[in-house]
């Protein structure tokens, strides 16, 4: 009967665990870009953009230059995914907003530079790191932020997010 008990904990376990890693997942992303002159530039990141087999949609609005990114459920993406889109097409992120399932923040990676989200089904936050906001910002930031040990760091693969919602 142990033997038993032990595999059921065991199996019990295993469904736990892959249920969490399913739920941790980004669902849309709205990028902001810079340097964009024209349609033909912003035709350049819809197309890296859409490269990505995770991408069901991607908005444009041309009078903001943002790009509303929506996912595949289940997808395992980081924000880094389109820092690198969007540099590959030969501009760079001015803001990136992310809406992802509260489990996701819970990952390491994600460094919490104001107060965590409420209960809330979705959460909506910024990537504040040097590369996902404007130069200008990242200065005023890294004065705010000058406490958080992480942030003047600039590691690539450490993202500091701020809670919008």
């Amino acid at each position: 009967m142990k033997k038993i008990n032990k595999v059921y904990v065991l199996v019990a376990s295993m469904v736990l665990m892959f249920s969490m890693k399913s739920n941790a997942q980004i669902s849309k992303a709205e990028i902001r870009a810079t340097g964009l002159t024209c349609s033909m530039c912003s035709n350049a990141i819809n197309k890296q953009l859409k490269s990505l087999p995770e991408v069901v949609n991607v908005e444009t609005d041309l009078n903001t230059n943002t790009f509303t990114v929506t996912l595949k459920e289940g997808n395992e993406l980081s924000p880094k995914v389109f820092k690198e889109k969007v540099e590959k097409a030969g501009f760079f992120i001015g803001s990136l907003v992310v809406t992802a399932k509260p489990e996701t923040i819970t990952k390491s990676t994600y460094i919490l530079v104001n107060d965590k989200p409420n209960n809330v089904t979705e959460i909506q936050f910024q990537v504040v790191d040097k590369g996902y906001v404007t130069e200008k910002e990242f200065k005023k930031l890294s004065k705010s932020y000058k406490n958080v040990e992480t942030y003047a760091a600039n590691n690539e693969d450490d993202f500091h997010i701020k809670i919008l919602n």
